[in-house]
């Protein structure tokens, strides 16, 4: 069975880049309609501990008048507030702190040692290294303003001598600023290495690379960024905005052996090969998961999972990292690994179910090709679908606005454990 067309690399279509620059011109005209009375200042400063296994945090308000009346944050074991200027206090499950109307300092310190099961850890800060995300830090707030009041937000670290950090923020500006121009409270977000760092840098088909690692730990540098040198431009093709940065963090024991996306940023295991024999990449499906940030709706795992792990095997094909035959070779195996599934639809994809969903997209790619005489394929699902909460209603929805009929492989009876999710 052969899974994949032989079309060419198309223009997406009009419809496609309607829909995109409607998003951006709404973006633009927030923007411009921004009154700088309303902009209040915040910045942290991060402080490592690595004999403390964690991070000392302070955030600095600085406003003109009462524009941010309140932040929240949930109680956490591994949050502990020290000290903070104004009204602090907790109730509801919650940290809440009303800041004077002139600003002030709220400060904390955050455990950095959050082991996932078996000694692994997916955060952590050893006496000469740190992996964490900023969430670990920084915990994800609420917070209350003035009508139309907006941060501006920076952050720096106060580090050991001898350490640095790389986070997935470009810091040529000191301190580094945060921008999320769909948050009116922005906080800094991403995977972060701080400690004795070996650091790579590369612009691939527009985006600026970054990989980061502590010093002895075998992280293939060169390796990763060899890869991509021969995938990314494949990406870039299909999804019509490159990420301007992308940072990779990666370190051997004890941290986790596995990868997790974030905002602009993953972390991938240094042990974990580039190119497993089964001829997928975790690093690519990383990659996929952090280009696209589409957000799986409960029981729908499977779609994001799904497409990470096709893109892993079509990218290396694409980028002739594989030949044609080993791809071909890669999704039988898949299927027939799929054949183990339990079902599609649940919280939680397992291998098995993501196999199943690698097969469910390539028989999707193939029907849209024939529905449409090759003019439209799965390529031309991902740009819609970037940065969506993604469920079945959404991926049929956009699938027959590509065909003209929804694709058999996507009626609710080809896809087993889903007539359940509601």
């Amino acid at each position: 069975m052969n899974y994949f067309s032989a079309r060419h690399t198309r223009l997406r279509r009009v419809w496609v880049f309607f829909v995109l620059f409607l998003v951006a011109a709404c973006g633009v005209s927030d923007s411009a309609d921004s009154d700088s009375s309303l902009e209040y200042g915040l910045h942290y400063q991060l402080r490592p501990d690595p004999g403390g296994s964690a991070i000392f945090v302070e955030l600095r308000l600085q406003q003109p008048r009462s524009l941010l009346r309140e932040v929240s944050f949930p109680t956490s074991e591994d949050i502990e507030v020290l000290a903070g200027s104004g009204a602090l206090t907790t109730f509801d499950g919650r940290v809440h702190w009303q800041p004077p109307a002139n600003g002030g300092t709220l400060r904390w310190r955050a455990t950095l040692h959050s082991e996932r099961g078996d000694r692994a850890f997916d955060a952590l800060l050893d006496t000469d290294w740190g992996v964490f995300r900023m969430e670990d830090a920084i915990p994800r707030a609420r917070a209350r303003t003035l009508k139309g009041a907006y941060s501006r937000t920076t952050f720096d670290f106060d580090l050991p001598t001898g350490w640095s950090a790389v986070t997935e923020y470009a810091a040529i500006e000191k301190p580094i600023v945060v921008d999320r121009p769909t948050r009116r409270f922005d906080e800094p977000a991403g995977w972060v290495a701080v400690g004795k760092l070996g650091v790579r840098r590369e612009r691939i088909a527009d985006t600026n690379v970054i990989v980061a690692g502590p010093d002895g730990h075998g992280v293939r540098r060169m390796d990763i960024l060899a890869l991509l040198n021969w995938t990314l431009p494949e990406l870039a093709t299909i999804l019509p905005e490159s990420l301007p940065r992308l940072t990779i963090v990666s370190a051997g024991a004890p941290m986790w052996r596995g990868g997790l996306s974030g905002p602009a940023s993953f972390y991938i295991h240094a042990d974990r090969p580039l190119v497993s024999e089964n001829a997928t990449s975790a690093l690519l499906h990383e990659v996929m998961h952090t280009a696209l940030g589409i957000r799986p709706r409960p029981g729908y795992d499977w779609i994001a999972e799904g497409i990470a792990e096709y893109y892993s095997i079509e990218l290396l094909r694409r980028g002739k990292a594989i030949t044609q035959r080993r791809a071909i070779t890669a999704m039988e195996e898949q299927q027939e690994w799929g054949t183990k599934a339990k079902g599609l639809c649940g919280n939680a994809s397992t291998g098995a179910t993501t196999a199943l969903a690698v097969t469910v997209f390539a028989t999707l790619d193939r029907e849209l090709s024939e529905a449409t005489d090759e003019e439209f394929g799965l390529d031309d699902l991902l740009p819609p679908l970037a940065g969506q909460d993604v469920d079945l209603e959404l991926l049929q929805r956009m699938a027959t606005q590509l065909s003209g009929t929804t694709p058999d492989v996507l009626h609710i009876d080809k896809l087993p454990g889903c007539l359940n999710i509601s």
